[in-house]
Parts: C-alpha cells; structure tokens; sequence
C-alpha cells in the first residue's frame, strides 16, 4: 500500500510501503535501482568518510568524535548489508541461485545496529546525511524483503541449531 511520493517523489522509496507484488521484470529494476543507489551511497560515503570527515571530527568533543567514528562502520556495514543483499537478489533473477538456497541465513539481509537520532543531531550536517540516507535505504531493503517472505517469494531463514552447527564442524575438521 503505497501513499504518496517521498520528497524525492519516488514511490517505491515511501517509508509506507508494506506491501509490494511485484512482476519478474519489474523486480529486476527494482533490484537494479535499489543497486545502483546503493553503490553511489557507498561512493558517496567512502568519499565523504576519507576527507571531508577529518575536518568535521576534528571539530566535535571526544566523545561525540568516538560515536562519529562508530557511526561511520554502521553506514559501511548497512550498505554491505543491503548490497550482498542485492546481488544475491540479481544472482536469483538471473538463475544463479536457486529459490531454496534463499531460506540459508547468509543469504539474508544482515541485522545492523540503529543509529541514536541525540547522537546524529551532534554531527555536521553531511554525516548526518549520509548516516540518515544510509538508514532509509536498508530499511526499505528489510521491508522489501519481509514483502517477497510474505509473497512466498523468500523462504524465511532457519537459524541453524547448536547441534547442526557441531556436526558441521566436526564434518569440516574430517
């Protein structure tokens, strides 16, 4: 159930999507789409975290400048997350993967930490940019994602047992 456009007037990135049925080829672009801004996130990021950041860390207290280094990992992590995440999604559409190795949980989206809304309000403004974009970008992939599990699309993930996991090692050391 889609509302009205974001500010960006992109429907598909409405933080109310709940539910998306989607067509083979239409989720092709999305993948692609969701893909390509995911990649120029992460230009974005890696360009902004390698120069400008030192200049505006040197300007925060030392405290907030520990939690604008730890903010600067959960931005890298969330975009890893949601591009592994992508590519596993082209790597099913383009029969690489098959439906049922999607239920294996490394094939899921990852779970990251939430960024604290007191903390960012102590950042400049482009962190707090690229800290927010990077949130709303993996929250709309965890969305799509709980969507295709809905749909029968995704297998949910079956966390492995503590028994399973005993005898796989035990078969690797073998």
């Amino acid at each position: 159930m889609l509302n009205a456009p974001d500010i960006h007037g992109s429907l598909w990135q409405s933080n109310e999507m709940q539910d998306v049925t989607i067509s083979r080829e239409m989720s092709r672009k999305l993948i692609d789409s969701l893909y390509v801004e995911a990649m120029v996130m992460a230009d974005e990021a890696r360009a902004y975290f390698d120069a400008q950041a030192d200049d505006d860390r040197e300007a925060l207290e030392i405290m907030v400048r520990v939690s604008f280094s730890c903010e600067s990992l959960k931005v890298t992590t969330r975009l890893m997350h949601v591009i592994a995440w992508l590519l596993t999604q082209r790597g099913l559409i383009n029969g690489e993967l098959h439906q049922s190795d999607l239920s294996d949980p490394k094939y899921q989206l990852g779970d990251t930490a939430r960024s604290d809304r007191e903390v960012l309000a102590r950042f400049p403004f482009a962190a707090r940019a690229l800290i927010e974009a990077s949130q709303d970008l993996y929250d709309r992939v965890a969305r799509l994602q709980r969507s295709m599990i809905a749909d029968g699309r995704i297998m949910p993930a079956i966390p492995p047992s503590p028994a399973r996991q005993l005898l796989d090692r035990l078969q690797r050391s073998f």
